[in-house]
């Protein structure tokens, strides 16, 4: 399932460069730029670093694509396609 993030949004919303978020993270600007680009998911560590460092919740930064469609499907009033029942 995929996770999308939040990072280059909120990131922006705090004119925090991706260096400077790197630094004080103690990663690399790749990194930065790899999370941004959802090409690499960070360690339960980080992401709660990041979230810290934003002062925000790992909710807020990290959500999990089946639960943005189901919120999709629920505000168009359309029926989940999944197995699972809909928890929005």
């Amino acid at each position: 399932m995929p996770v999308n993030n939040r990072i280059r949004e909120v990131r922006r919303n705090h004119n925090v460069s991706q260096l400077q978020l790197a630094e004080a993270l103690q990663i690399t600007r790749e990194t930065t730029i790899a999370l941004e680009e959802n090409k690499y998911h960070p360690s339960l560590e980080l992401a709660l670093r990041i979230s810290t460092y934003f002062d925000t919740s790992v909710e807020e930064l990290f959500r999990l694509e089946e639960i943005k469609q189901h919120k999709e499907n629920k505000k168009n009033n359309r029926h989940c396609p999944c197995w699972s029942p809909c928890i929005v």
